[in-house]
């Protein structure tokens, strides 16, 4: 591996990390900080190791800032922008930036959440929708556009999150605000039609939460109306309904899981997100395409380092330490 010439340590820096999907990005923000606390790299030899007591009580000493640039629900992978020391006065920038997101959709059910983290609304036909009826809706969502956020959200109205509004069927107090948003791009790239694994989650909303989330949207359209609506071509026992992914890049601010629900309606059904991946925020990227790409770091790079640390090299790096220099974009 080819040396990367440092200024004077300790560095401040961005670097992308591909997150994994399942946990959440506290919890890869946090076991970054672990490393970064006794790496010489990003702290001043001198402080590391020291111990700082809080009442009474020993603790590891938080020798540097850390934070992230966009968080990604659990259910997400890819990239995750990560400032250390000044780097993190610079990961606002990454909020406002293009991003671009490959994910997949399952049709004939509707999440509370929009994906497949959540709980099964309803159900609607899916049979007669095929990829040429998919692609002819798709200049509806692409370019500039007005996104109403979903009801099962965190944005918050008058000091209480929209999702607590649907579970316990407060009426809202106004119109949940539109926002303006940019599809620079929006395609299937891969049409699955019944050849996946993918199924429905296996949880309702109780008849109870179906009432409070009707109760909490009839505050918007009094002729909303959830129930089931059946199939009326025939399905095999052990048929799949249809899935595709999309790729699509947007702007700040864009829900995909939205795009996602709202492109299902257009074609008669319902659907709801199986895979979400952010494949560029900025110029971080999982596949570099343009001359100042930033490739981001495998995940195992920092697991592998947090079970084992590895032997240091002739310069004293440990192995992640070194793939971090590689990809480091230092912050004076």
């Amino acid at each position: 591996m080819p040396k990367v010439p440092l200024p004077a340590l300790p560095v401040s820096g961005l670097f992308g990390v591909v997150k994994p999907s399942g946990p959440t990005s506290m919890s890869v923000v946090n076991d970054i900080q672990n490393l970064v606390n006794k790496s010489k790299l990003f702290v001043d030899e001198s402080k590391i190791g020291k111990v700082a007591r809080k009442k009474g009580r020993p603790r590891l000493q938080k020798n540097v800032k850390i934070g992230q640039g966009g968080t990604l629900d659990p259910l997400a992978d890819g990239v995750l922008v990560i400032g250390v020391g000044k780097g993190t006065k610079e990961l606002a920038s990454f909020l406002d930036c293009t991003k671009e997101y490959v994910t997949t959709c399952l049709l004939g059910c509707e999440t509370d959440s929009y994906d497949s983290k959540g709980k099964i609304v309803r159900k609607t036909p899916w049979k007669h929708v095929d990829e040429a009826l998919v692609q002819a809706k798709l200049a509806q969502f692409t370019g500039q556009i007005i996104q109403t956020p979903p009801i099962f959200s965190a944005l918050k109205m008058d000091g209480m999150p929209l999702y607590e509004y649907a579970r316990k069927g407060i009426p809202l107090p106004r119109p949940i605000a539109p926002r303006d948003v940019t599809v620079h791009n929006l395609e299937i790239v891969k049409w699955l039609g019944t050849d996946h694994s993918f199924s429905y989650p296996t949880e309702s909303l109780s008849n109870d939460e179906l009432h409070a989330l009707e109760k909490a949207m009839k505050s918007l359209d009094d002729q909303v109306e959830i129930k089931d609506e059946p199939e009326p071509l025939p399905v095999a026992p052990e048929e799949r309904p249809s899935a595709f992914v999309l790729k699509m890049k947007v702007s700040s601010g864009t829900y995909v899981r939205s795009i996602v629900h709202d492109l299902a309606h257009a074609v008669g059904s319902s659907g709801h997100v199986v895979t979400l991946q952010r494949s560029r925020q900025g110029r971080f990227v999982l596949q570099p395409e343009e001359e100042d790409d930033r490739i981001c770091l495998p995940w195992e790079v920092f697991s592998e380092a947090t079970d084992e640390p590895g032997e240091a090299d002739e310069d004293g790096w440990l192995p992640w330490e070194r793939e971090v220099i590689q990809q480091l974009e230092i912050v004076q």
